[in-house]
Formats: C-alpha cells, structure tokens, sequence
C-alpha cells in the first residue's frame, strides 16, 4: 500500500487550512500555486502566494521543500536521521525609504517571529525604470525541519503569517 511521504502530508494539510482561509474565512485571496518535482535534483516543493482581502499591497508565499536526502532518508527508514520538510516564508512588499523601512520590517518580523527563522531582506529595481521604490523580498527560513508532528500547528503558523501580512502592510 501506498504511504504518503511527510512532504506529501503537510502539503495537503497546508493546502487545508489556506483554502479554508481564501473560500471559507474570505481573509486572502490566493494568488498562485506551485507543487513540482523536480527531476534533475530529485526534489520536491510546494509553495502558495496570497494576499489580505482587505490590504493587497503585500503577498505572502509559504514554500516547503523536500530534498532527495529528506525523501530518502524517510522512504529507507535510515537510523539516527530525522526526514522533514524545509519550510521557507516569503513576503513581497514595495519600499521607499529603505533604511527606515528595513529596520522596521526587521524588528516586526523578529516580534512575530522570535529566534526561530533567519531572516534576509533582498531589494530589487528595475534598471532605466524611473521609480523611488524597491521590491523588498523578505524570506524567513526556519531553522527546524517540519514532520507530521507539526501539523497540529499549522492553524497558530497561519495566525502568524496573518499577523504578519497586517503588520507589513501598515509600514
């Protein structure tokens, strides 16, 4: 009989629980939806954009990610290894003081979020395009692999991207 992999089970757990939040709760709207394999790496990923309802200036993208090693390790029941998921959380936010605005991304994020992500903000412009803003991508990976353990947490995780997509959007 066919057992789902980790990764397969939290994306469909994942998957739950934003759709309830864009057709049942109406607090996003999904943007975009990505479930690949990739075959010249052996790896998987999935990953979905949405936005507030009410505030679309920010999008956020929730991205897992299963690698060979990770599928490996848990379709061969390896001793002593500990399969997972990569969880990676991104947001897009447009900027115009970068300094200020930054730092203050910086310290919302950490406030949300605490210790448990490493946290890089990537700008971007586009070059003979007159404009004084930046695309400001802000990725939060975290630092613990995920299983099916965690997905009694998904429900608070969201709370929190909410959270922060309102915070974000006010700066």
């Amino acid at each position: 009989m066919y057992d789902p992999t980790i990764f397969e089970n939290l994306k469909v757990a994942f998957e739950n629980h934003v759709y309830d939040l864009d057709n049942l709760a109406h607090k996003i709207t999904i943007l975009n939806r990505v479930d690949r394999m990739d075959f010249s790496i052996m790896a998987r990923d999935f990953a979905i954009e949405f936005i507030l309802v009410d505030q679309p200036n920010v999008t956020a993208e929730i991205v897992i990610k299963a690698s060979l090693n990770d599928l490996a390790d848990e379709i061969l029941e390896i001793p002593e290894k500990n399969p997972g998921c990569s969880l990676l959380l991104r947001f897009n936010k447009r900027v115009h003081n970068v300094a200020e605005q930054c730092e203050q991304i910086e310290k919302t994020i950490y406030a949300i979020w605490e210790d448990d992500i490493d946290l890089t903000q990537t700008l971007s412009f586009i070059h003979e395009q007159e404009s004084s803003t930046y695309l400001n991508r802000i990725d939060l990976k975290f630092k613990h692999k995920l299983n099916e353990e965690n997905m009694g947490q998904i429900e608070n995780f969201l709370n929190h991207v909410l959270e922060s997509l309102k915070e974000l959007n006010s700066k």
